[in-house]
């Protein structure tokens, strides 16, 4: 459990700073609001996590530790989008669209509703 712990911590730290630094590197190319780095950060991590298990379901090429470090250290540290999207795609796949409708559906309402709620909570603080 141990070294499982490990190799999650350790591609989290590279898939955050990763990620911090090529949102930086986006931002600063781009003007207005629009956030394009983590849109573009967002969508190379769907494509990293899909090339991952592509790779590990072809003939067993990555080990449970390589996916993981890769999967869910690197891809879960630069974007929690791509794990999000690899649910989604994984439960069409096995013909939930409903599920997945549903899913991506709260994951959007309730995710937008509790971050408004965290904001107006600490107003009274």
């Amino acid at each position: 459990m141990f070294q499982s712990i490990f190799y999650v911590a350790t591609g989290s730290a590279l898939g955050g700073v990763c990620r911090y630094l090529m949102q930086q590197a986006i931002q600063k190319r781009v003007t207005g609001l629009f956030p394009f780095g983590t849109l573009a950060v967002n969508i190379l991590g769907c494509f990293a996590i899909g090339v991952i298990y592509g790779l590990a379901a072809k003939n067993n090429i990555l080990s449970p530790q390589g996916r993981l470090f890769l999967a869910v250290g690197i891809c879960g540290g630069f974007t929690t989008y791509s794990s999000f999207m690899w649910e989604n795609y994984t439960l069409v796949q096995s013909g939930a669209v409903i599920s997945m409708l549903m899913y991506t559906a709260l994951s959007l309402l309730l995710g937008y509703a509790a971050t408004a709620l965290g904001v107006l909570s600490m107003r009274w603080i």
